[in-house]
């Protein structure tokens, strides 16, 4: 048995929120949470039982030991995270929550973050040996941040599949990192080695173009012939499609939106857990979309569910509004 079942790569920052839907201008205080992609990832897998590992650069500071402690304490194993000096720094975000018409914005402080200034020489030696993770996570964030960031993906990626590990790639676009035509060009090279890809239907249309969601997933289908294409649809759930050619589909389930960031991580880590452990398409969907709509309900960034309450809504058992 692999030492992890998953292994994710990615920045994590702290995100300050102003309580209730009170603007940035006006607020007196924030609520402090801990954000990123790849980590939102493995603290679902680990949730849901499975041996997940994150691998990172962080200052050797208070906020870096905090943005650790806030992961390892759902199950993930942080000791590969790159510690970097004290007079570095941590990347930060800005969550001003909002109701319509008024838009939720993220401001981004992260530029020269720790995480941003790694390199393929701080990958953990030994780390990437055949027997010690059965699948590598990343996502089109990290290639965006920085250079080293992106040539230190890229090298993961192929000391991955080097020792024999699948891997696994979500294109996770943000416009405030990059544009859709350099997303596309800067994620063809992770995306040609992936055994999955996740691109949400919205993600796709600003890369490549306007599409029904049936031309978006064919054409990522040809383009990337050898990986398992998997896409999000938002209010209409989630979709797949195999080698084979068929392309499962499963609906959204309604959810209560408390907490939408970090979404489309948990689903990621709800369709990876059934993938692995089922090798079941159609049920990796269900548990993917399962996930996501518990992460809304869930305010923060993490994906702090119970697998008995995923599999339950998984097997369509009733649970809305009820108390356990």
């Amino acid at each position: 048995m692999s030492r992890y079942q998953v292994l994710t790569f990615g920045e994590s920052m702290m995100r300050l929120t102003p309580p209730g839907f009170l603007r940035i201008e006006q607020t007196r205080s924030f609520d402090i949470w801990v954000g990123g992609t790849e980590s939102n990832t493995a603290v679902g897998l680990a949730r849901l039982g499975m041996k997940a590992a994150w691998l990172s650069r962080l200052p050797a500071t208070p906020m870096g030991r905090y943005i650790s402690n806030r992961i390892a304490q759902h199950g993930v194993d942080v000791s590969h995270v790159v510690w970097a000096d004290e007079d570095e720094r941590l990347g930060i975000y800005f969550h001003e929550k909002a109701q319509p018409p008024r838009a939720s914005e993220i401001i981004y402080d992260r530029i020269d973050s720790a995480m941003s200034r790694i390199s393929p020489n701080d990958l953990p030696a030994g780390l990437f040996m055949p027997g010690v993770a059965d699948i590598f996570h990343v996502t089109g964030i990290t290639l965006a941040i920085s250079e080293g960031a992106r040539d230190t993906a890229h090298a993961a990626i192929e000391r991955a599949k080097a020792a024999g590990w699948r891997t696994s790639f979500d294109s996770n676009y943000r416009s405030k990192l990059w544009s859709g035509t350099a997303a596309a060009a800067g994620c063809d090279r992770a995306m040609s080695q992936a055994d999955v890809i996740f691109c949400p239907l919205g993600d796709y249309q600003v890369m490549y173009g306007a599409a029904t969601e049936d031309e978006a997933i064919d054409a990522l289908a040809s383009k990337y012939p050898n990986a398992l294409i998997v896409m999000t649809l938002g209010a209409d759930g989630a979709q797949a499609r195999r080698s084979s050619g068929d392309i499962p589909r499963q609906p959204a389930i309604l959810a209560g939106e408390v907490g939408r960031i970090g979404g489309g991580d948990a689903f990621a880590a709800g369709f990876l857990y059934a993938w692995l452990r089922f090798e079941d398409v159609e049920l990796a969907l269900k548990w993917g979309v399962a996930m996501s709509a518990l992460k809304y309900t869930i305010p923060g960034d993490l994906p702090l569910v119970d697998r008995e309450a995923v599999a339950a809504l998984v097997a369509g058992a009733p649970g809305g509004g009820l108390i356990r």
